[in-house]
């Protein structure tokens, strides 16, 4: 399973496994017009370049909210939850996943590696407050761990579409950043995480440099297939 460098080399730091998958490895959307049988031999291909550091992964079917799953003492195999666009655990093998297209995964992680996070941040969650949900969360005590400052924390914002190649209606702008715009326009949808992570007390923020529109060639991406492509994952977790 081939990774993103830059998600690979931002986990190796706190001893973390961290990456995104790409056209190379087929689509792992869980909701789109596939064979299953298709799409779990790519899931199996998955959990398999990735043993024997995690013997489980755990993924939701996403509906662009603000659910957070705490997993803890989950059982080895392929796990799949409802409504679900978070997920957090300080369990050694368990793998979490998001998928994305165009939207943004978000890996969180205290600096010790002690704990993570993984989001996944559309316009609707982010402005929903996902973002500082995930924050609070990793911050917050559970698990057996202390409270951590958010100053603690680590934020890497992936692999998804860039500004140049985002354009939304004044309501996205509005939702987001709470600023009135006319007519379309282009938006950084990272850019504006960044700066929700700042304002939460974050201090060491860093930003994936691919696009999934730019690099079609690489990656799936919603609109630039005109709403016809595959999805990939986002995957982190503390290795057994």
């Amino acid at each position: 399973m081939k990774t993103a460098t830059e998600a690979g080399v931002w986990g190796e730091r706190f001893g973390l496994a961290a990456g995104v998958s790409d056209r190379s490895n087929g689509s792992l959307g869980l909701s789109l017009p596939e064979p299953a049988a298709t799409v779990m031999a790519r899931f199996r291909a998955f959990r398999d370049s990735l043993r024997p550091g995690f013997s489980a992964l755990q993924i939701a079917h996403q509906v662009h909210g603000t659910t957070i799953a705490r997993h803890a003492g989950v059982a080895e195999g392929f796990h799949v939850r409802d409504d679900t666009d978070g997920h957090l655990t300080a369990q050694r093998g368990l793998l979490v996943a998001v998928t994305i297209a165009d939207c943004v995964p978000v890996y969180l992680a205290r600096d010790d590696g002690s704990a993570i996070a993984l989001l996944h941040c559309g316009w609707r969650g982010t402005a929903a407050g996902m973002l500082e949900a995930g924050i609070a969360a990793l911050s917050g005590s559970g698990h057996g761990l202390p409270v951590c400052p958010s100053a603690r924390l680590s934020v890497f914002l992936g692999v998804s579409i860039c500004g140049d190649c985002y354009e939304v209606g004044p309501e996205v702008v509005q939702a987001v950043e709470g600023r009135p715009v006319t007519g379309k326009t282009r938006f950084d949808l990272r850019g504006a995480l960044l700066r929700r992570a700042e304002a939460a007390g974050v201090k060491e923020i860093s930003v994936s440099s691919l696009c999934t529109a730019h690099h079609g060639e690489r990656f799936f991406s919603h609109r630039g297939s005109s709403g016809d492509g595959g999805r990939q994952i986002a995957w982190l977790g503390i290795p057994s």
